[in-house]
C-alpha cells in the first residue's frame, strides 16, 4: 500500500531533520556569540581607552571621562537592584 506505512519521520527522513536542526542551532549560536563579542570589545570605557593609548586625548580628558564613566557603570548596577 504505502511506502511507509503511515510512518513518514522514519529512516533517512528523520536524519536530515537531525542534520538541518543542528545546522540551524549552529549557525545561530555563532551568529550571537559573534555580536556579543563585538558589544564587549566597544564599551565606553575601551573605548575611551584606546583613544588615550592612540594618543587622542590628552591625559587629564582621559581621567575625568573615565570618573565620569565608572560613576554612571556603577549608578546603573545599583538601578538594576533597587525596588
Amino acid at each position: 500500500m504505502y511506502l511507509y506505512d503511515g510512518y513518514h519521520f522514519g529512516g533517512m527522513h528523520l536524519i536530515w531533520w537531525f542534520i538541518w536542526v543542528v545546522f540551524l542551532f549552529t549557525m545561530f549560536g555563532w551568529y550571537q556569540s559573534a555580536s556579543r563579542k563585538t558589544m564587549k570589545e566597544n564599551s565606553p570605557l575601551d573605548i575611551l581607552q584606546k583613544r588615550f593609548a592612540y594618543g587622542i586625548i590628552s591625559e587629564e580628558i582621559y581621567l575625568k571621562q573615565k570618573e565620569i564613566l565608572q560613576k554612571d557603570l556603577i549608578s546603573d548596577k545599583f538601578k538594576q537592584y533597587s525596588f
